[in-house]
């Protein structure tokens, strides 16, 4: 939305379509956007890997393919990709536990950790994962950080082995309701590293259930997205961060893509290394995310304007 609201102040006419997370339906509208002879097309996919068809009558057409936010895999007519550095996410999630480790320690001097990640299907969640997983892995290698219920992948390349499809907040809360009722007789989890709000909000969930009462026995729980009701649960005390992506700075990115394009100017991006969607590297431009927590959200999200103080009860 923001990205068209930017295109069209500059005159462009822009014809925004939502698939309601379907892929036919996705893969209709694009046909259907192809045959109107567009200059580009920004495609938020809803399977990383389900558009190579559709993608081909695209190339043979000569419009330029922008994938938005999630990296388009097994095609080699993906033209750019616009996303936030999705390492870096992940690296300030682990800095975050390892900055708060010592708070959140067991009495016995010991961190019990779970970690989570995302949905095998993204190429985004492998990300998230590496960035966090190279801080805090080698805690767990080392023993200062132990993880009860086995589930702590050898290297970052077995992410997948604890990803949660699609996303779900009901597939992380039954996850971690079985990890807590398995492995943890007698003792307590101290940190839980979840890549997303999404997840975030079945690990409450699971927590709440289980008995765990902030300001007691409540866990370091990571997020991302500054989803309203993640934000409301750290104002409350029940998720301890999240990395706030402004997908406002997203837009803005696109449409600047994008009008380089039309122009037939060099495309400005800043990565031309990181993301191998299995057929080429996909020229990239990444956006800065940042840290929110409790003491940060009125600055961070309320003077920005991304929310008003009275969505978030302040």
């Amino acid at each position: 939305v923001r990205a068209r609201a930017q295109l069209e102040a500059k005159g462009y006419t822009v014809d925004l379509q939502y698939a309601q997370d379907d892929i036919p339906n996705q893969l209709s509208q694009l046909e259907n956007e192809i045959t109107k002879g567009p200059k580009a097309l920004i495609i938020a996919s809803i399977d990383g890997t389900a558009l190579g068809p559709v993608l081909s009558q695209a190339a043979s057409q000569n419009v330029a393919v922008i994938a938005y936010d999630r990296l388009i895999n097994g095609s080699e007519n993906v033209d750019y990709y616009a996303t936030f550095d999705n390492y870096k996410v992940g690296q300030l999630q682990g800095q975050f536990i390892l900055d708060n480790a010592d708070a959140f320690k067991g009495a016995d001097g010991t961190l019990n950790l779970e970690p989570f990640a995302g949905s095998p299907d993204d190429n985004n969640a492998k990300f998230f994962f590496s960035g966090a997983w190279d801080l805090v892995g080698p805690k767990v290698q080392s023993g200062e950080f132990t993880v009860p219920s086995g589930k702590a992948p050898k290297t970052n390349d077995e992410w997948a082995s604890i990803g949660i499809p699609a996303w779900q907040s009901a597939t992380a809360q039954s996850e971690m309701e079985n990890r807590l009722n398995s492995f943890y007789s007698g003792k307590k989890v101290n940190t839980v590293l979840s890549p997303n709000d999404s997840l975030a909000l079945g690990i409450q969930q699971a927590l709440d259930g289980a008995g765990y009462k902030v300001g007691t026995d409540w866990p370091l729980l990571t997020g991302q997205d500054a989803d309203l009701a993640n934000v409301k649960a750290m104002l409350d005390g029940k998720q301890s961060m999240t990395v706030w992506k402004d997908t406002r700075k997203l837009g803005e990115t696109v449409a600047r893509m994008v009008g380089q394009i039309v122009k037939g100017e060099t495309v400005e991006v800043n990565d031309n290394e990181t993301y191998d969607n299995g057929k080429k590297i996909v020229p990239t431009y990444l956006v800065e995310p940042e840290v929110v927590t409790k003491d940060n959200v009125q600055s961070a999200l309320v003077d920005s304007g991304f929310y008003s103080a009275s969505d978030l009860g302040l």
